[in-house]
């Protein structure tokens, strides 16, 4: 069932109930106020053949009956009983209707007032006081104007009932499909929207409403998409060409050495070539890899507590083993004892790959290989600063370097493929931190990382 019709099958019957109910109501204050209208009337009556045949000014029976019977206002099967104290009948207007027990008589007596009905009869007992004797007087009719009246409305109340159903399901099910109008344009221009043309964007209406904002949204996410696609094809790009150079190295001088007839020290020093080439591929190989695994969820990375001054001790010293040239000052400045001052929810292993790129990036291009780091606790943060007197970063080249397989102009020269950066920079970004770069001829290159304690 489509959207469209359970709208307007949902509205017609909210309508319907409440519409029925309102009918309902109608119909039964409108039989209400015809019974109490014909009590009064049947009242009227009874007090009025008091008046006539009980008091001093009263007329005859034979006159009063023939009053009654002629009187413009007469009503439908009228009868009117007068009973005295002793229950003896004293009036009858001549008809027989009706007939009282004692207990009833007696009961009309004790309430002056009793109204009751007898099929299609209804019935006013009133006690009636003339000259200090009570007499019991009974005025009866049939309301056929009344019931008829009534009956006609209720059923020209379920006929409105009925023609108005229909027309709350065709207005329904019109202003349905005119509400949902843009959910069909949106669905054609989703159709549409495939990987080659992620540019297409969903209209946006001027209303502000909630279609508008889940178009809004759609078209966010879209620009998001569009975004990782980009990338994508960057990195994709970037990283073909990155794997093509080492690889057409290594054929050529593979070729060369198959179609040359070279001394075994040539050979050698051809191998080394080709290791040394193949050695910086595994490196670029380990990279993508590490540049995947930083960038999934967050909720795929098992996370624990790391004591961060711990593990950048430990990369120091992992440094003076593979890079004995390299040469690591590390100062943690701490305004507290405990060791909770450093710690941290995260990944060590991808913590440590961080790390180890941006003081690896700040021995590799410092002329004499110093790199300073400086770690620095603050209220809601850990903050490290990776500090080096290397060649300056072009301003221009500040927004660049942690985008995969871009390097700055001053790494000219250096060895690297342009990710150890992206990676590190993603690695941050996944513990909720953020990394900035600075670089000046006075004051070197700095990179500060600020993590949440």
């Amino acid at each position: 069932m489509s959207l469209r019709t359970r709208l307007t099958l949902l509205f017609t019957a909210i309508v319907s109930v409440l519409l029925a109910l309102f009918c309902g109501l109608l119909f039964n204050l409108a039989g209400q106020y015809r019974e109490s209208q014909f009590q009064e009337r049947l009242q009227a009556e009874a007090t009025t053949a008091g008046h006539l045949l009980l008091t001093q000014e009263r007329v005859g029976p034979t006159l009063y009956k023939l009053l009654d019977k002629n009187q413009l206002t007469v009503l439908p099967e009228e009868e009117i009983i007068i009973y005295n104290t002793q229950n003896k009948l004293v009036y009858e207007s001549g008809t027989d209707y009706l007939s009282l027990s004692p207990e009833k008589l007696n009961h009309i007596r004790q309430n002056q007032r009793v109204v009751w009905k007898e099929a299609d009869r209804e019935i006013v007992g009133i006690l009636f006081t003339n000259h200090r004797q009570p007499f019991i007087i009974v005025a009866s009719a049939v309301d056929t104007y009344g019931l008829r009246t009534v009956t006609s409305m209720g059923k020209l109340l379920g006929i409105g009932w009925c023609v108005m159903i229909g027309l709350l399901l065709l207005a329904g099910r019109f202003f349905a499909g005119r509400a949902l109008r843009p959910i069909g344009r949106i669905n054609r221009q989703i159709d549409a929207i495939t990987a080659s043309s992620l540019s297409l964007r969903l209209p946006e209406e001027a209303q502000g409403d909630e279609l508008t904002q889940l178009a809004q949204r759609f078209n966010r996410m879209l620009s998001r998409l569009e975004e990782a696609f980009r990338l994508q094809r960057s990195f994709v790009s970037s990283a073909s060409h990155e794997l093509r150079t080492p690889l057409t190295a290594i054929t050529g001088q593979l070729e060369v050495s198959l179609l040359a007839d070279d001394e075994p020290d040539e050979l050698r020093a051809t191998l080394r070539s080709v290791l040394e080439d193949v050695r910086g591929l595994n490196r670029m190989a380990n990279g993508l890899l590490a540049l995947a695994s930083a960038s999934m969820d967050t909720s795929a990375v098992s996370m624990a507590l790391v004591q961060l001054d711990i593990l950048l001790e430990q990369i120091q010293l992992e440094f003076r083993r593979i890079q004995p040239t390299y040469t690591i000052h590390l100062h943690i400045n701490s305004t507290g004892t405990g060791m909770a001052d450093w710690q941290l929810m995260g990944s060590e292993a991808l913590l440590r790959t961080a790390f180890f790129n941006l003081l690896d990036n700040g021995g590799k291009f410092s002329p004499d290989h110093t790199v300073s780091v400086q770690l620095t606790s603050q209220a809601i943060t850990m903050q490290v600063t990776v500090h080096n007197m290397g060649s300056v970063i072009a301003p221009d080249q500040l927004a660049i370097i942690f985008s995969p397989f871009q390097r700055g102009r001053n790494a000219s020269g250096h060895p690297g493929h342009g990710i150890g950066l992206a990676l590190t920079e993603r690695i941050i970004q996944l513990h909720q931190g953020k990394i900035q770069a600075d670089s000046s001829v006075e004051a070197g290159t700095i990179f500060t990382v600020t993590l949440p304690r």
